[in-house]
Protein backbone atom coordinates (compact mmCIF):
# COMPACT_ATOMS: atom_id res chain seq x y z
CA UNK A 1 0.00 0.00 0.00
CA UNK A 2 1.13 3.54 -0.70
CA UNK A 3 0.60 6.99 0.75
CA UNK A 4 -1.13 8.02 -2.49
CA UNK A 5 -3.65 5.21 -2.13
CA UNK A 6 -4.20 6.02 1.55
CA UNK A 7 -4.76 9.67 0.63
CA UNK A 8 -7.31 8.79 -2.06
CA UNK A 9 -9.20 6.47 0.31
CA UNK A 10 -9.15 9.15 3.01
CA UNK A 11 -10.43 11.78 0.57
CA UNK A 12 -13.33 9.51 -0.44
CA UNK A 13 -14.14 8.20 3.02
CA UNK A 14 -13.64 10.92 5.63
CA UNK A 15 -16.14 13.44 4.25
CA UNK A 16 -17.93 11.86 1.26
CA UNK A 17 -20.52 14.65 1.05
CA UNK A 18 -17.82 17.24 0.37
CA UNK A 19 -15.75 15.93 -2.54
CA UNK A 20 -12.19 17.14 -3.01
CA UNK A 21 -11.36 18.97 -6.25
CA UNK A 22 -9.74 16.64 -8.78
CA UNK A 23 -6.96 19.10 -9.59
CA UNK A 24 -6.05 19.61 -5.94
CA UNK A 25 -6.16 15.88 -5.30
CA UNK A 26 -4.02 15.10 -8.36
CA UNK A 27 -1.29 17.49 -7.16
CA UNK A 28 -1.36 15.96 -3.66
CA UNK A 29 -1.24 12.42 -5.08
CA UNK A 30 1.86 13.35 -7.10
CA UNK A 31 3.39 14.66 -3.86
CA UNK A 32 2.46 11.45 -2.06
CA UNK A 33 4.20 9.44 -4.78
CA UNK A 34 7.40 11.47 -4.32
CA UNK A 35 7.27 10.90 -0.56
CA UNK A 36 6.94 7.15 -1.09
CA UNK A 37 9.79 7.20 -3.62
CA UNK A 38 11.95 9.04 -1.07
CA UNK A 39 11.11 6.36 1.53
CA UNK A 40 12.04 3.62 -0.96
CA UNK A 41 15.38 5.33 -1.80
CA UNK A 42 14.21 5.52 -5.41
CA UNK A 43 14.86 9.27 -5.42
CA UNK A 44 16.53 11.88 -3.23
CA UNK A 45 16.38 15.65 -3.13
CA UNK A 46 19.22 17.96 -4.05
CA UNK A 47 17.79 21.25 -2.83
CA UNK A 48 14.34 21.15 -4.41
CA UNK A 49 15.35 18.92 -7.33
CA UNK A 50 14.43 15.26 -7.68
CA UNK A 51 17.50 13.08 -8.31
CA UNK A 52 16.44 9.53 -9.25
CA UNK A 53 18.32 6.43 -8.14
CA UNK A 54 20.04 4.51 -10.98
CA UNK A 55 17.73 1.49 -10.72
CA UNK A 56 14.67 2.25 -8.57
CA UNK A 57 12.67 -0.79 -7.48
CA UNK A 58 9.11 -0.88 -6.20
CA UNK A 59 6.39 -3.50 -6.34
CA UNK A 60 3.54 -0.99 -6.70
CA UNK A 61 2.60 -0.45 -10.37
CA UNK A 62 1.71 3.25 -10.10
CA UNK A 63 4.77 3.99 -7.99
CA UNK A 64 6.93 2.19 -10.57
CA UNK A 65 5.32 4.36 -13.27
CA UNK A 66 6.12 7.45 -11.22
CA UNK A 67 9.75 6.36 -10.78
CA UNK A 68 10.17 5.64 -14.49
CA UNK A 69 8.85 9.09 -15.43
CA UNK A 70 11.42 10.99 -13.33
CA UNK A 71 13.70 13.28 -15.33
CA UNK A 72 17.13 11.63 -15.42
CA UNK A 73 19.25 14.42 -16.88
CA UNK A 74 21.04 17.19 -14.99
CA UNK A 75 19.86 19.65 -13.71
CA UNK A 76 16.93 17.31 -12.91
CA UNK A 77 13.42 18.50 -12.18
CA UNK A 78 12.20 20.73 -9.34
CA UNK A 79 9.54 19.15 -7.12
CA UNK A 80 6.90 21.70 -8.11
CA UNK A 81 7.43 21.08 -11.84
CA UNK A 82 7.05 17.36 -11.16
CA UNK A 83 3.77 17.94 -9.30
CA UNK A 84 2.27 19.76 -12.29
CA UNK A 85 3.59 17.29 -14.87
CA UNK A 86 2.91 14.02 -13.04
CA UNK A 87 -0.25 15.35 -11.42
CA UNK A 88 -2.10 15.98 -14.68
CA UNK A 89 -5.17 13.69 -14.43
CA UNK A 90 -3.51 11.59 -11.70
CA UNK A 91 -6.62 11.38 -9.48
CA UNK A 92 -8.50 9.58 -12.26
CA UNK A 93 -5.56 7.17 -12.77
CA UNK A 94 -5.43 6.26 -9.07
CA UNK A 95 -9.22 5.98 -8.90
CA UNK A 96 -9.22 3.54 -11.83
CA UNK A 97 -6.48 1.48 -10.15
CA UNK A 98 -8.45 1.38 -6.90
CA UNK A 99 -11.54 0.20 -8.80
CA UNK A 100 -9.56 -2.41 -10.75
CA UNK A 101 -8.27 -3.80 -7.45
CA UNK A 102 -11.84 -4.24 -6.19
CA UNK A 103 -11.51 -1.51 -3.55
CA UNK A 104 -14.53 0.48 -4.77
CA UNK A 105 -18.20 -0.20 -5.27
CA UNK A 106 -20.97 1.82 -6.90
CA UNK A 107 -23.70 3.19 -4.64
CA UNK A 108 -26.93 4.90 -5.68
CA UNK A 109 -27.81 8.21 -4.05
CA UNK A 110 -31.55 8.53 -3.44
CA UNK A 111 -31.64 12.28 -3.01
CA UNK A 112 -29.87 12.88 -6.33
CA UNK A 113 -32.42 11.09 -8.54
CA UNK A 114 -30.58 7.82 -8.80
CA UNK A 115 -27.09 9.28 -9.28
CA UNK A 116 -24.29 6.79 -8.66
CA UNK A 117 -21.13 7.48 -6.69
CA UNK A 118 -18.11 5.35 -5.96
CA UNK A 119 -17.53 4.36 -2.33
CA UNK A 120 -14.64 2.52 -0.71
CA UNK A 121 -15.41 -1.07 0.31
CA UNK A 122 -14.55 -2.27 3.79
CA UNK A 123 -11.14 -3.85 3.30
CA UNK A 124 -7.68 -4.06 4.81
CA UNK A 125 -6.64 -1.14 2.58
CA UNK A 126 -9.47 1.07 3.87
CA UNK A 127 -8.80 0.12 7.49
CA UNK A 128 -5.09 0.90 7.06
CA UNK A 129 -5.79 4.34 5.54
CA UNK A 130 -8.33 5.23 8.22
CA UNK A 131 -5.97 4.01 10.96
CA UNK A 132 -3.27 6.36 9.64
CA UNK A 133 -5.82 9.18 9.57
CA UNK A 134 -7.14 8.47 13.09
CA UNK A 135 -3.57 8.27 14.39
CA UNK A 136 -2.83 11.76 12.96
CA UNK A 137 -0.02 10.32 10.86
CA UNK A 138 1.86 13.54 9.90
CA UNK A 139 2.39 12.99 6.17
CA UNK A 140 -1.16 11.80 5.45
CA UNK A 141 -2.77 14.54 7.56
CA UNK A 142 -0.57 17.21 5.94
CA UNK A 143 -1.47 16.07 2.42
CA UNK A 144 -5.16 15.81 3.30
CA UNK A 145 -5.16 19.26 4.86
CA UNK A 146 -3.55 20.69 1.72
CA UNK A 147 -6.55 19.58 -0.35
CA UNK A 148 -9.11 20.86 2.14
CA UNK A 149 -9.86 17.81 4.27
CA UNK A 150 -9.96 19.23 7.80
CA UNK A 151 -8.20 17.37 10.58
CA UNK A 152 -10.37 16.28 13.49
CA UNK A 153 -11.43 19.17 15.69
CA UNK A 154 -9.02 19.73 18.55
CA UNK A 155 -6.33 17.56 17.00
CA UNK A 156 -2.77 18.89 17.18
CA UNK A 157 -1.19 19.79 13.86
CA UNK A 158 1.25 16.93 13.21
CA UNK A 159 4.90 17.81 12.74
CA UNK A 160 6.96 16.34 9.90
CA UNK A 161 10.61 16.11 10.91
CA UNK A 162 12.16 14.90 7.63
CA UNK A 163 13.54 17.87 5.66
CA UNK A 164 13.00 16.27 2.24
CA UNK A 165 9.39 15.38 3.06
CA UNK A 166 8.83 18.90 4.40
CA UNK A 167 10.11 20.29 1.08
CA UNK A 168 7.65 18.12 -0.86
CA UNK A 169 4.73 19.06 1.39
CA UNK A 170 5.54 22.77 1.01
CA UNK A 171 5.61 22.34 -2.78
CA UNK A 172 2.19 20.61 -2.67
CA UNK A 173 0.74 23.47 -0.62
CA UNK A 174 2.18 26.07 -3.02
CA UNK A 175 0.86 24.22 -6.08
CA UNK A 176 -2.64 23.85 -4.60
CA UNK A 177 -2.72 27.57 -3.73
CA UNK A 178 -1.54 28.42 -7.25
CA UNK A 179 -4.30 26.27 -8.73
CA UNK A 180 -6.88 28.05 -6.57
CA UNK A 181 -5.53 31.42 -7.72
CA UNK A 182 -5.94 30.29 -11.35
CA UNK A 183 -9.52 29.21 -10.61
CA UNK A 184 -10.36 32.55 -9.03
CA UNK A 185 -8.81 34.47 -11.92
CA UNK A 186 -10.83 32.46 -14.44
CA UNK A 187 -14.00 32.99 -12.43
CA UNK A 188 -13.44 36.77 -12.44
CA UNK A 189 -12.66 36.76 -16.17
CA UNK A 190 -15.77 34.68 -16.93
CA UNK A 191 -17.96 36.99 -14.83
CA UNK A 192 -16.54 40.05 -16.60
CA UNK A 193 -17.16 38.42 -19.99
CA UNK A 194 -20.75 37.55 -19.01
CA UNK A 195 -21.34 41.14 -17.88
CA UNK A 196 -19.98 42.41 -21.18
CA UNK A 197 -22.49 40.27 -23.10
CA UNK A 198 -25.33 41.43 -20.89
CA UNK A 199 -24.29 45.02 -21.43
CA UNK A 200 -23.55 45.57 -17.75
Amino acid sequence: MTTARDLLITAMDVDPDRPVGQGDLSLALAGAEVIDLLAADAVHLDGDRLVPAPEPTTEDRLLAEAASSLVRQVPYEPVEDWLWRRGRGLAAVHLAALEADGQLTRQRQRRLFGAVRMVVVDSAARRRALHRWAADEPVLVSLATAVGIPAEEGADVPVVTDDAVTTVLAAVNDAVMELEAVRQRRSIENAAFANLWRGA
